[in-house]
């Protein structure tokens, strides 16, 4: 049997001890590399590249974002004749392989509720969207990244059934706890109750529920739920998992009198994870989940020892703001502060997600007053706000319902005529900035708010998670007047662009230029210090100027600069840089 390295071993064991105390080493080890060798030979066959460049962007979708007519026909009908992953393959093959080389399925796997974030079985492909064969199969010209919901599962899962039952394997793999002791220091993402009333063999029991009362979660002071999810995470990786996302990591530790939030338990799992991960597979990712303000967030970096990739939360909001009230001073102060990733991590940078535009990563950037303004422009636009229940017990804003490129209509839903300029104008911000791109499938599709699914689901992240009938999508992106059309090629066309600059690279540097506040400025160089990137954009709807010499002593006299964005000269008046309505301008010179 293959052995971890004597080093890893160590570093486990030490996890191990701090977690458990020093008796479950003992066996944990040996059960551990038992898993191991299950699943290496499996993992083993997958070649991921040991790093990243500027070649990595990322598509996140549901597996059933993009389906067959069979398939919508058949809904409530038994299996579909097309599986939905066969039909986002062909569509990715089709139309994305030249822009993008990651996919990110959403959760695939049996669910109850959440669209897929109450996992029934962690092991098993829904019937609807196919098998492990069809994600082997969208995986030849991608690489993949999976959800990894580890906090909690579903109440009909084996697991929970043999708790309710007080049977082995899986009797102590919950959380219950007395409803009279005090949580009120418990910080929640959500305004349900934090503990559920179930029935069980024993009596009722009280379960604690962070996220729903179908969402249960799991016991991690237990060492065998930690053994049962690294089986789990190897099982993930064998079958192809480049990026394994951990979904709402920082509630995974809970201690009476503390806020149950990033305790150091739950980051001390996370190196753990890690610890095995580099071992079993080093070019094998870890993307952690903290929808939270971002110190906290950034703290799963650790010292470079835990994930090697966070979700940039504050800049969706912050994109957001900037470009709704024509003012970017919030989003220069926030780049300006940002630090460098460790050595050997990056941050994930995204404007979108299957949920909504959090708001808690705006605590301590921009004012009360300015946030409350925002919400409400959104609402007044066809935007819901959901809600989270704060340490007082008070329910307060936590993210807005929409998609991201609704989120720039006119108030009363109407589109706004600047809306595409202004979509493109955010995407592209964040396709230049320090890290890798994560675009989500209705950004990329200009998908409008889908009300009737919200409707349909009683669920307002449903506005977000709209299904393409595949016939209707096609014939969309036939018609060149169309948004989807319109919006798509050119997203693709500067995706393209992106991948071909050394200065956008996750790690390269990035500054930012100290401009007017209705002006951005990104400087980005490479590593070898041979092209350099002054990325300029304009947040209004009026021209902006800008003097030569605040970009002379980057890149040079401006007969040097080259705007690879575009295959034009950038505007000139005299001395002046003209930067038309929500331009963006990628100025690059070679060294």
């Amino acid at each position: 049997m293959k052995k971890l390295p004597a080093d890893t071993i160590s570093q486990i064991v030490t996890r191990l001890n701090f977690l458990y105390g020093e008796e479950v080493a003992e066996w944990f080890i040996p059960e551990l590399e038992q898993r191991i060798q299950k699943y290496q030979k499996a993992i083993d066959k997958h070649h991921f590249k040991s790093h990243w460049d500027e070649k990595d962007v990322t598509l996140i979708s549901y597996g059933d974002s993009i389906q067959s007519s069979s398939q919508q026909e058949s809904t409530n009908q038994g299996t579909p004749e097309k599986a939905s992953l066969q039909t986002l393959k062909e569509f990715a093959d089709k139309r994305l392989s030249d822009y993008f080389n990651v996919i990110h399925l959403l959760p695939i796997f049996p669910y109850t509720s959440d669209d897929g974030f109450s996992v029934a079985d962690y092991r098993v492909i829904r019937s609807d969207l196919g098998t492990w064969d069809d994600v082997d199969k969208l995986g030849e010209n991608f690489n993949l990244m999976f959800d990894f919901v580890l906090n909690h599962c579903s109440r009909v899962s084996l697991y929970f059934s043999d708790f309710r039952a007080d049977r082995d394997p899986y009797k102590d793999f919950f959380i219950y706890e007395d409803p009279n002791k005090d949580w009120s220091h418990v910080v929640r993402p959500r305004s349900t109750p934090l503990l559920t009333d179930i029935p069980t063999h024993s009596g009722i029991r009280h379960v604690w529920t962070t996220f729903s009362a179908d969402q249960v979660d799991l016991n991690y002071k237990n060492p065998k739920v930690l053994l049962e999810m690294l089986d789990i995470l190897l099982f993930y990786i064998s079958q192809g998992s480049r990026i394994t996302r951990l979904d709402a990591i920082a509630f995974l530790w809970k201690e009476e009198g503390t806020s149950c939030l990033h305790l150091p338990q739950t980051h001390e799992v996370v190196k753990l994870l890690r610890d095995v991960t580099d071992a079993v597979s080093p070019g094998a990712i870890l993307l952690t989940e903290t929808n939270v303000p971002h110190e906290e967030n950034i703290s799963y970096f650790g010292e470079g020892d835990e994930a090697q990739m966070v979700y940039q939360f504050s800049l969706p909001p912050l994109l957001l703001h900037a470009i709704h009230t024509s003012n970017t001073l919030y989003l220069y102060e926030w780049l300006k502060h940002l630090t460098p990733p460790p050595e050997g991590c990056t941050y994930f940078n995204f404007t979108a997600s299957h949920d909504g535009i959090g708001v808690r990563p705006l605590e301590g950037l921009i004012p009360e007053d300015e946030l409350k303004q925002l919400l409400e422009d959104m609402r007044a636009g066809g935007a819901y706000i959901s809600t989270r229940k704060n340490v007082e017990g008070k329910n307060v804003p936590y993210e807005i319902n929409v998609t991201y490129f609704d989120a720039f209509r006119n108030p009363g839903n109407q589109s706004a005529p600047w809306q595409v300029a202004r979509f493109l104008l955010s995407q592209t911000v964040a396709l230049s900035m320090r890290g890798i791109p994560g675009i989500y499938i209705h950004s990329l599709l200009a998908t409008p708010n889908d009300h009737e699914h919200v409707e349909v689901t009683g669920t307002t992240r449903s506005i977000n998670r709209h299904q393409w009938n595949i016939d209707e999508l096609e014939a969309l992106l036939e018609v060149p007047e169309s948004s989807t059309h319109l919006l798509m090629n050119e997203y693709l066309r500067r995706i393209k662009v992106r991948r071909e600059q050394a200065a956008f690279h996750p790690d390269a540097t990035q500054d930012v230029l100290d401009l007017d506040d209705k002006v951005l400025g990104v400087v980005r160089v490479s590593l070898d210090c041979k092209q350099k990137i002054v990325a300029l954009y304009n947040f209004s709807k009026v021209n902006q100027y800008l003097d030569d010499a605040k970009i002379r002593p980057i890149l040079g006299e401006p007969g040097e600069w080259k705007n690879v964005l575009y295959d034009v000269e950038p505007e000139r008046e005299g001395n002046m840089l003209v930067l038309k309505p929500y331009a963006c301008l990628w100025l690059a010179v070679s060294v």
